[in-house]
């Protein structure tokens, strides 16, 4: 008999072997090692802040004989309690098979989860996604990044993964779902390191996150579920408030009675599309801004000072927020690539979009980082058409590319000669391919956005000394940080009026990353199969 503890708050200096917890915690705890009977690692995250040795600090479930006593606050920082029942993701319900298969739109982790949790449940299920699959989008992305040549249908944004599997495969996130557990273990059965089961800030790494999503593939087609690529839905058929059938490719009619909506934030055509058939659908805020790229080493040096160059410490990452009374406005960093690379990842002619990728070491030469200011409705919105958010963000991703050449080449600015206002200035070696052309930032963006980002900037410097840098190199414009269409559901997660339609994921509204679309896939899914009961 044993009972468990959480314990949050322990401590590792860099050079200390974690076979040591069990003897630091029973110390802690005041109480012999013999009484710690079992020892988990929840969490594991580095401590750096500036001026300060860099450590280790974990988050740990410790198993003691059930007469141990300990009070909810310890010593110092440490903290802990017990552990009376662990909330577990909902288990599998068999279910009465439906007249037709369900049908998934979309092969993002939104998508492929959903086709997870049917398959396990045998229910029969039909994947359809409007790209190609993970083999393909590889050469065909790795020829627009060279060439500039874009196959608007096979690109970073569409196809097999979803826009993830060219990021870094991050799986941070701030829900507190049992499901993110779940999707984390079935990333590592598909081949992930096991390291994303603890760590603080998950990442698989874009070169490794392709192998684990061609293994999820054969895992579902294994569990009978049919996968369609190149396979863009382009019309519902509605009767009486309920799907009856969908188009695929503009000519194939497929009988459906129900269908899990998980289409990402990037198919503008079918969003038009929905809202011509009566979804019901809104605007919603979101953010844009710029990609900053510093030198790895200059970040790694601002974060670990004299330790920079320890052997445990991973190459350091930042998180910087700054709000602007003034502006009315939070300026922050997202989706920030540590030894990664600043992608182009446009999927529509006449249009420059940004993001950041890594591979699992981060090994690469640069650090790259979206900052972004938030976008409110009322700025791009002056009526209640819920599309004009579509609308602005393409509107800024042309001036983007025709900014930068129009030949898919980035427009750039040295970040300090954006502070200064100055134009016409030559930026530094970057990792962006095909290549940057220099520009104006001001020019690319809504004047609001670069205000707050010129404002939000210098207070970043404030937080973080060497964030304002001659080294530090902006490009833009970086857009797709969130939908700015949320489609409207009920509670039992179908439309809002349509009978028969589970929207989920970030292109619903309701999800931004990998791992909080793969929860509302799996949500979705879950909702379905209530009704199959």
């Amino acid at each position: 008999m044993m009972k468990y503890l959480r314990v949050s708050g322990v401590h590792l200096e860099l050079n200390d072997d974690e076979a040591l917890l069990p003897k630091i915690t029973a110390s802690r705890f005041g109480i012999p090692i013999e009484k710690i009977l079992s020892l988990e690692i929840l969490r594991k995250a580095v401590d750096a802040r500036r001026h300060k040795p860099p450590h280790f600090v974990y988050v740990l479930k410790v198993g003691v004989p059930p007469d141990i006593y300990l009070s909810d606050r310890l010593e110092g920082n440490l903290r802990c309690e017990e552990i009376i029942g662990e909330e577990k993701p909902p288990s599998l319900i068999k279910v009465q098979m439906p007249k037709r298969p369900v049908i998934v739109v979309g092969a993002g982790p939104a998508g492929l989860f959903a086709a997870y949790v049917l398959v396990q449940s045998g229910v029969p299920t039909i994947l359809l996604e409007r790209g190609g699959p993970v083999e393909q989008r590889m050469r065909d992305v790795e020829k627009f990044w060279q060439k500039g040549i874009l196959n608007p249908e096979s690109n970073v944004l569409f196809g097999e993964g979803g826009a993830g599997t060219f990021s870094d495969g991050k799986l941070t996130s701030r829900t507190n779902s049992p499901d993110a557990v779940l999707v984390k273990k079935v990333l590592v059965e598909m081949g992930a390191q096991t390291d994303i089961l603890i760590d603080a800030k998950p990442h698989i790494g874009t070169d490794r996150l392709r192998d684990v999503i061609l293994n999820l593939r054969k895992n579902l087609i294994e569990r009978a579920c049919q996968i369609h690529f190149e396979s863009l839905v382009t019309d519902f058929l509605i009767k009486d408030g309920r799907l009856t059938a969908i188009i695929v490719n503009g000519k194939t009619q497929i009988e459906a009675d129900w269908l899990i909506l998980a289409i990402g934030q990037n198919a503008d055509d079918t969003y038009h599309k929905l809202f011509d058939r009566g979804v019901p659908m809104q605007a919603k805020p979101f953010a844009m801004g710029l990609r900053v790229e510093h030198p790895q080493a200059l970040i790694n040096a601002v974060q670990y000072g004299q330790w920079l160059n320890h052997p445990q410490l991973p190459p350091a990452e930042y998180f910087i927020k700054a709000t602007l009374p003034d502006e009315k406005r939070s300026v922050y960093t997202f989706c920030m690539c540590p030894g990664g690379s600043v992608i182009g990842c446009s999927a529509a002619s006449e249009s420059l979009v940004t993001n950041g990728m890594s591979n699992s070491k981060r090994s690469g030469g640069f650090a790259n980082a979206a900052v972004v200011a938030n976008v409110r409705v009322d700025d791009f919105a002056p009526d209640d058409y819920p599309l004009h958010g579509l609308t602005f963000r393409k509107f800024w991703e042309k001036k983007a590319f025709y900014a930068g050449g129009g030949d898919y080449k980035a427009p750039a600015q040295k970040l300090t000669d954006f502070l200064k206002g100055k134009t016409g200035s030559v930026p530094g070696k970057t990792s962006f391919l095909p290549g940057v052309t220099a520009a104006s930032m001001d020019e690319i963006l809504p004047d609001f956005i670069a205000a707050a980002l010129k404002a939000g900037m210098k207070e970043f410097d404030k937080k973080m000394r060497g964030f304002v840098t001659e080294e530090a190199t902006l490009m833009g414009v970086e857009t797709r940080t969130s939908s700015p269409v949320r489609i409207c559901r009920r509670s039992d997660g179908q439309s809002e009026t349509l009978t028969g339609i589970y929207p989920c994921g970030e292109g619903a509204g309701y999800a931004g990353g990998i791992i909080s679309s793969a929860v509302d896939g799996i949500k979705a899914a879950r909702h379905l199969i209530s009704h199959l009961k």
